[in-house]
């Protein structure tokens, strides 16, 4: 077939545009975006959930462990923070549903029976966000990401044991890198003098509720019609019915009464914004899978957690041991592994989904 000579000009359009067809009928069919408008996108929504992710880290640390606040109430700071995920939610359901085009939310009704099918999900939720910041209470922003290292590893335990789900042995050795990296660190914040017991548990404990959470969602998702913003509407809810009790119970309505910022606008102003970026952070992680792909996530993700711990330390002033560093460059070269592998596990299954005649007795072992 004889093909007219491409001009300049639509060759520079179909570089901008990643389009092979000259006639450029293919990228008018697709509608597809040009290039430099698709990865400025990508680089916008990767920043926004950098910035998100690692202001609330420190501003979540400021509110929990401050010097100037000296508030101790990691429970009340928790609650506030699922009211304003509340309130949230129910704003944008009206204003979807007064200006409908506005912004896309669900409608949103408090259904009773709903919330009783959630709730066992609601409390492994609870244990999520409170070990989370009361591990980030106890140690510094720092050791945070090697804490709370283990939630790999506990999806590797977790799905074998509950959906007995084999892994591989290359998934496995990463997990191995992984927490000889966590038992690195936690050797070396001893070796320190900076190693808070209680917040490793506590960040222990984070792990594991992570772990369960991203399984029993799958399972809960059905009762809120698939929709993630009802589940994250009523697990919040359930969090404030069931953080009222423990409120009482630890004493912490006292310790407010007798907290000397009680009245102060800045002070509240800090703990409604740590509850602006605990639901926008839900928001840009789907926004970042969306414009790139679950597997760009986790490496986003955990390139993330890497500055995050550079940055912690140059803010804090801090000294670290080679050894130190090195136990966070094992957990995070781990978890990269583990996210490269399942990926070209699941490419690999995709591309030959059935085994060959000849290997089907082999396989299953």
């Amino acid at each position: 077939m004889n093909r007219a000579p491409l001009k300049r000009s639509r060759i520079l359009h179909m570089a901008l545009t990643g389009a092979s067809d000259p006639s450029g009928e293919a990228e008018a069919d697709s509608g597809e975006k040009p290039f430099l408008l698709r990865a400025l996108q990508i680089a916008l929504v990767v920043s926004l959930y950098w910035v998100t992710s690692i202001s609330m880290v420190f501003l979540n640390k400021y509110l929990l462990d401050s010097p100037s606040l000296q508030l101790d109430a990691p429970i009340f700071v928790t609650f506030y923070q699922c009211v304003v995920t509340v309130v949230l939610c129910k704003g944008l359901s009206a204003l979807a549903t007064c200006c409908p085009g506005t912004v896309d939310f669900p409608a949103l009704r408090l259904d009773l029976r709903v919330a009783r099918s959630v709730l066992p999900l609601s409390v492994v939720f609870i244990g999520m966000i409170t070990f989370n910041n009361l591990c980030l209470k106890y140690v510094g922003v720092a050791f945070y990401n090697v804490g709370r290292s283990l939630t790999t590893v506990f999806n590797v335990l977790l799905s074998y044991l509950l959906l007995k789900q084999t892994t591989s042995l290359y998934a496995l050795l990463t997990c191995g890198i992984i927490i000889g990296g966590f038992w690195l660190g936690v050797d070396q914040e001893g070796a320190e003098g900076t190693l808070s017991l209680l917040g490793t548990v506590f960040g222990v404990l984070a792990s594991l509720c992570v772990s369960l959470n991203a399984i029993y969602t799958k399972k809960v998702l059905p009762a809120v019609d698939n929709s993630i913003w009802r589940l994250t509407f009523y697990n919040n809810i359930n969090a404030c019915v069931l953080f009222l009790p423990l409120l009482l119970l630890l004493g912490e309505l006292r310790t407010l009464w007798s907290f000397a910022h009680l009245g102060s606008a800045h002070f509240w102003g800090m703990m409604t914004l740590g509850g602006l970026f605990g639901f926008a952070i839900g928001y840009v992680t789907g926004l970042q899978i969306k414009f790139t792909s679950p597997l760009t996530h986790n490496v986003s993700g955990t390139a993330k957690a890497c500055f995050q711990t550079v940055l912690a330390v140059l803010y804090y002033e801090e000294t670290k041991s080679f050894l130190w560093w090195t136990s966070n460059l094992m957990v995070l070269g781990g978890s990269s592994a583990y996210t490269w592998v399942r990926g070209w596990e699941m490419k690999k299954v995709q591309e030959d989904p059935s085994p060959r005649e000849d290997e089907k007795s082999t396989v299953g072992v």
